[in-house]
């Protein structure tokens, strides 16, 4: 069952979610940390190439499924135009001012 964006309980990923879903990339970037980082089924990666090319370049989306960590950990199902839907998982991590320093990806 679908956890609606709107009832995410961490509000930095919650935003997040929000953003990928509209393809929004200014509200997107705004939510990272300037020296953010992120790694994607093991292997970090460069963060700009990747958003561009997994997110914004192909019409990303989630589907959350559930949540743990108090927010910070999601199972989701993950669309683009590139892999069609995965099952993925996403952890967060989220800094003091509310901005997301890291986040992690990759199939669940």
């Amino acid at each position: 069952m679908t956890i609606q964006t709107g009832k995410l309980t961490d509000p930095a990923v919650r935003a997040f979610v929000s953003a990928v879903n509209a393809h929004d990339r200014e509200a997107f970037l705004s939510l990272l940390t300037p020296d953010a980082t992120m790694a994607d089924d093991g292997s970090d990666r460069d963060l700009a190439e990747w958003i561009d090319r997994e997110i914004f370049s192909s019409h990303g989306h989630m589907e959350v499924d559930n949540e743990s960590s108090g927010g910070r950990a999601l199972v989701a199902r993950y669309s683009n135009d590139t892999w069609g839907e995965m099952r993925t998982r996403w952890r967060f991590v989220v800094e003091d001012d509310g901005r997301i320093s890291r986040f992690e990806t990759g199939q669940a």
